[in-house]
């Protein structure tokens, strides 16, 4: 018999935002958890940069790539306006949210620095609302470079629930061999992945994490169309170039045996749930453990570093006085 507390229900949001309004965005998502809280989630998550838009996109890819536009500052004014610090009122709120529905969540935020910088961030709350991990993503993507700056020099480790640990990658940083390896040593088990990739290739990418950590892969991204920005956004030519379907989605949940516990949603926003065996975990490790006996560490090994560098001072002497 499988013991109960190997299993776990769990979901997925695919769901767009109130473009560039942050308190509308944080209201929608409070319904949003609440209603997977409803379907039996103990594990809800919700897509990148969900609060409160994804600024690379065939609408933002102008503004920040070329700074011509008229538009262009008004625009990311806004944009920044929208983006959440941490901690503040905003994540305060998103932690009542998930103490409400007694269920960890984890949701992508534009985080805004004290100092104006803007990072692409996973938040992680605990079901009792506290924060218990904040990630900044390690390389922002091509044209995400003009809008965010790089994460620390932190690697990422996952979180310990009552279910076992659990990690979260953002998008891209799933390509990245090292950041991968580096969640499975922390022993993770449950692997979250928001994103804005909606291609075909994603759906590679995310069967090829389960099967190579043996875990269970949540992808989810966000469902997009061009109603969905505000009457009075001020590039509204860019807006009417740009196609109809901004985001098609693809959200998905994968076992550990790389197969669909829940097939990726195009077309529409949705939530998917899906109920983990994690037992699946403890089995598919018989055959393939990449961090334990399918390792060698004697000829590979992996450096990671598990607190920010400290700032380097520069001593500048008094000046050399010379006869």
């Amino acid at each position: 018999m499988t013991d109960t507390r190997e299993r776990v229900t769990v979901a997925v949001v695919q769901a767009a935002p109130v473009v560039l309004d942050r308190e509308a965005t944080l209201e929608k998502l409070e319904g949003l958890v609440a209603e997977a809280a409803d379907l039996g989630a103990r594990l809800v998550v919700l897509p990148e940069a969900f609060v409160a838009a994804y600024p690379a996109s065939p609408v933002f890819g102008p503004v920040f790539g070329g700074f011509s536009d008229p538009g262009a500052g008004p625009v990311f004014r806004r944009f920044a306006e929208s983006c959440v610090e941490v901690p503040s009122p905003q994540t305060e709120r998103i932690g009542r949210a998930a103490r409400k529905a007694k269920a960890w969540l984890c949701v992508g935020v534009n985080e805004r620095t004290a100092t104006g910088t803007l990072h692409c961030s996973l938040l992680l709350f605990g079901p009792d609302g506290t924060l218990a991990q904040v990630r900044r993503k390690l390389v922002p993507t091509h044209d995400e470079r003009m809008v965010w700056g790089p994460g620390p020099a932190v690697a990422p480790r996952a979180v310990p629930t009552d279910f076992g640990p659990v990690g979260q990658l953002v998008c891209w940083e799933n390509y990245m061999p090292l950041a991968r390896v580096s969640l499975y040593e922390s022993g993770e088990r449950i692997h979250l992945a928001p994103t804005a990739d909606a291609s075909d290739g994603w759906q590679a990418t995310i069967r090829h994490v389960a099967l190579e950590g043996r875990v269970f892969v949540l992808a989810c991204n966000q469902y997009v169309t061009r109603a969905d920005y505000p009457d009075d956004f001020e590039l509204k030519e860019a807006l009417s170039r740009a196609p109809e379907v901004l985001c098609r989605g693809g959200s998905a949940i994968v076992a550990p045996n790389g197969t669909y516990l829940a097939e990726p949603l195009y077309g529409r926003a949705g939530i998917l749930t899906a109920e983990l065996d994690l037992g699946l975990v403890t089995e598919g490790r018989q055959l393939l453990d990449v961090v334990g006996h399918y390792s060698r560490p004697d000829a590979l090994r992996l450096a990671t570093s598990t607190a920010p560098p400290a700032l380097s001072l520069i001593h500048i002497s008094e000046p050399t006085r010379l006869c």
